[in-house]
């Protein structure tokens, strides 16, 4: 069984009334030390929730500019626990994943930790595709997530794609129940957030030797082929053939469309970025 660890859950928010009871419920009262909730302006029951819950609530107001909320927690509220692990209010924490993290991280011999996630599409979690994987816990003081100048050319208050800038990891294979009650046009709205992002993020990643250094070679990988078409195409055939996402059938069919369509989106807003009429505000 897992124990409790001198651990510090941060949970970033902004209106997560859906999702944040089940997320708490599944943490519980013996994993880690502390809980803490960053809100971005919540105007639903989201803080009274945490707060009923026992958590610490952080109210976080950004500017537009660097740092954004969890570089901002890290530098203004560093936790006083040996690690930290962050989370989204759509993650909960299984019995499974506690225990192997506990099993980890007193070997002590790791900075960092890639936490590995179910993916659920229309209900049910997905069989096959690509592994969801993310760098999210690591001993508090040993990182920082990547630095991005933003100067307001994205309206996404929170690092999405940025990971913690660390060498020294491990992988936990137990996987974190990711689910999201929100439907598909929370989905649809999301993702051309994030293809803005990805978008302003390659243009200005271009002129950058030093940052593109810093980045995985997953990263790297991606950069090369958002290049080309080809990208949402590849996609799908890795995702849907090669990882076995046909095994879901029509889900996983739809699922490897929609993931298509938004690498496609990344690369068309690259390219308007870089010759249209409509360029992306602040990009160079």
């Amino acid at each position: 069984m897992f124990h409790q660890l001198d651990l510090t859950i941060a949970i970033p928010v902004k209106n997560e009334e859906i999702n944040l009871p089940r997320c708490l419920a599944a943490i519980g009262s013996g994993f880690a030390k502390n809980i803490v909730i960053i809100d971005s302006g919540s105007t639903d029951k989201t803080k009274t929730i945490a707060n009923e819950w026992g958590a610490k609530v952080i109210n976080f107001d950004w500017d537009g500019k660097f740092p954004k909320k969890r570089n901002w927690f890290l530098r203004n509220h560093t936790p006083k626990t040996k690690w930290v692990m962050f989370i989204d209010a759509d993650e909960y924490l299984t019995n499974d994943f506690k225990e192997e993290a506990c099993k980890k991280l007193e070997k002590n011999n790791k900075d960092g930790y890639w936490l590995s996630y179910t993916i659920h599409f229309l209900g049910k979690p997905l069989k096959g595709g690509y592994p969801l994987r993310k760098l999210a816990l690591f001993k508090t003081g040993a990182a920082e997530y990547e630095r991005i100048e933003e100067d307001n050319w994205s309206h996404l208050d929170m690092e999405v794609h940025e990971h913690p800038i660390l060498k020294n990891t491990d992988i936990i294979y137990s996987k974190i129940d990711h689910q999201d009650f929100r439907g598909i046009s929370h989905y649809a709205l999301k993702h051309n957030e994030y293809a803005s992002w990805e978008s302003s993020r390659f243009l200005k990643l271009l002129p950058n030797k030093s940052t593109i250094a810093q980045l995985t070679w997953k990263q790297k990988f991606k950069y090369r082929l958002l290049r080309s078409a080809f990208i949402g195409p590849a996609y799908f055939f890795g995702n849907f053939i090669l990882l076995g996402g046909f095994r879901d059938g029509a889900r996983g069919l739809a699922f490897a469309i929609l993931k298509m369509a938004y690498f496609t989106q990344v690369y068309c807003k690259i390219k308007e970025g870089k010759t249209g009429p409509s360029a992306m505000q602040g990009v160079t």
